[in-house]
């Protein structure tokens, strides 16, 4: 299998016991960036690290329901922004 998939193409299959993502930071509000790990073997989790340079400053693991209950409330923020500002824009209108 190719190490460019994180899943089997054919199968499905994990390839890898986790998946890793880096996020900068917003540049306007401080340097450093988050580092999200999902272990996808038991105790399957999802780390929260957060980096400045190259040390850690912070990491917390949350369950995967809290890891959806995540994903969940951060789309929500998202559609909410995304419908104010179509809102905002076909009120000018």
């Amino acid at each position: 299998m190719q190490d460019d998939f994180r899943f089997c193409p054919h199968c499905g299959k994990a390839q890898r016991t986790k998946v890793v993502e880096y996020f900068r930071g917003h540049p306007d509000v401080g340097d450093g960036g988050l580092r999200v790990s999902v272990y996808l073997t038991e105790p399957q989790h999802a780390r929260l690290s957060v980096w400045r340079g190259e040390e850690v400053e912070a990491a917390i693991s949350l369950d995967p329901r809290e890891s959806t209950r995540l994903a969940r409330f951060l789309l929500s923020v998202t559609k909410h922004r995304q419908s104010s500002l179509v809102s905002r824009m076909l009120a000018r209108l």
